[in-house]
């Protein structure tokens, strides 16, 4: 048995995400932060209601982002969220852009049980500049938790080019063998834009016993050739009447369509 399926309780997880309305101190906040834990907490509710396996708490309201790190109250609220949403499934943190350490920490206070890193090896050109992976300090400072949190870690993530072209299975394997991380996730180039379900089909034929996530752009019409192609589902804004709102009923066709 995988981790996937020990932790997921299933084979082919759906992992719905709970995007933050702007947090305090981001461009776009509104002055309540009650306000923005209560969204989330309704739309965790409607993930977990419509049968998705587990969420995923982002703080997707705070463009402009950070590269590689957020404010401690952003790691703050995300823990006492995790905390709240860990008690009906597994629940995990991504901290926008890169900030993986501090997802981490998050994590691990919430008692969550994954990240999702966007740029674990390697470098990006991102809308933020170069971006380079941590995998160094990230591991480390999960060794340091004793922690088993498990890393997802992004394949040519979306909204970002490699400095230099290089083969996809190259990459990752480069992700999973020399960073270590635990699964990986395909996208498209942008939010919202379907990853190819052949690169996911090919890294799960050459890195086996890896799971691989479609992680954008997935909707109920495109989620049976998702999962035939991956091991899992991570979805957000398909779901959403907007940002930070999930619409329940979309949510539960989602998942009748996926299963």
């Amino acid at each position: 048995m995988s981790w996937l399926t020990r932790e997921f309780k299933t084979e082919k997880p759906l992992i719905g995400v709970v995007h933050l309305l702007p947090l305090p101190g981001s461009p776009r906040y509104g002055g309540s932060l009650p306000a923005v834990l209560n969204a989330a907490r309704r739309s965790a509710a409607a993930l977990f209601d419509a049968g998705f396996d587990g969420v995923m708490v982002e703080n997707f309201g705070d463009v402009p982002f950070h590269t590689d790190r957020v404010e401690p109250h952003v790691v703050a609220i995300a823990s006492l969220l995790v905390r709240e949403f860990s008690a009906r499934g597994p629940c995990g943190v991504n901290l926008l852009r890169n900030a993986a350490a501090d997802a981490l920490a998050a994590a691990f206070a919430g008692g969550g049980r994954f990240i999702r890193v966007n740029v674990h090896t390697g470098a990006v050109l991102a809308d933020q500049g170069i971006i380079e992976g941590r995998a160094d300090a990230v591991l480390r400072y999960r060794r340091s938790l004793g922690s088993t949190i498990r890393i997802l870690a992004d394949v040519r993530v979306k909204h970002a080019a490699p400095l230099v072209a290089r083969d996809l299975v190259v990459e990752a394997r480069d992700s999973v063998e020399r960073g270590l991380a635990d699964g990986l996730i395909v996208t498209g180039s942008r939010t919202g834009e379907l990853g190819d379900p052949a690169a996911a089909a090919r890294l799960s034929r050459e890195l086996r016993g890896v799971p691989v996530f479609m992680g954008s752009g997935v909707t109920a019409r495109t989620a049976p050739k998702a999962l035939e192609a991956a091991d899992g589902i991570i979805v957000g804004t398909a779901l959403e009447r907007s940002l930070g709102v999930i619409d329940a009923r979309t949510a539960r066709a989602f998942v009748k369509a996926a299963r």
